[in-house]
């Protein structure tokens, strides 16, 4: 199929909606854990958190998920949400977070344009939070795509922007 259209390069994902088994639990996760405001409810059955005051970034709900089973590992759905930190120092202070509460990692990787941490909500969701290198830090290839790859992350330098 030929592409005749372009998306506009100033769009932007504007929130992700999440079916939980449990609105406390994940807010214990999004909010207490991560950070994210609660911005507001739909009684017991719909949560709205954000970064900075903004409407939301991400919906939590359990209209047809009340009590449900974690999403499977090999299933169909979403495979992550990424949550994009403004800083090397911001990702370095949500890692050491986790690390202090003992939350398990799935994976840490370096990619080049970005470091990423790895994780899953208490439904299985995973989640991803990084930071983007400034694109001038990028590489390319000879064809003009963009040099990624996943190494592994190095955790300890990474609590060294903490300083």
């Amino acid at each position: 199929m030929k592409q005749d259209y372009t998306i506009p390069a100033q769009t932007r994902i504007g929130h992700v909606h999440l079916k939980v088994s449990s609105i406390e639990r994940a807010l214990a996760f999004y909010c207490d854990l991560l950070g994210f405001e609660l911005t507001t409810t739909y009684g017991d059955q719909a949560a709205f958190i954000s970064a900075g005051g903004y409407h939301h970034h991400i919906g939590l709900n359990t209209w047809f998920s009340k009590n449900a089973p974690p999403s499977k590992r090999d299933g169909v759905g979403l495979f992550h949400t990424a949550i994009v930190y403004p800083t090397r120092r911001d990702l370095a202070m949500i890692y050491d977070r986790l690390r202090k509460a003992n939350y398990p990692l799935t994976g840490a990787s370096d990619h080049g344009v970005s470091e990423a941490l790895y994780l899953n909500d208490p439904d299985n969701n995973g989640v991803e939070l990084y930071w983007d290198r400034p694109k001038e830090r990028w590489t390319y290839h000879a064809d003009g795509t963009i040099v990624m790859f996943t190494n592994p992350l190095d955790l300890t330098d990474l609590l060294t922007a903490l300083d």
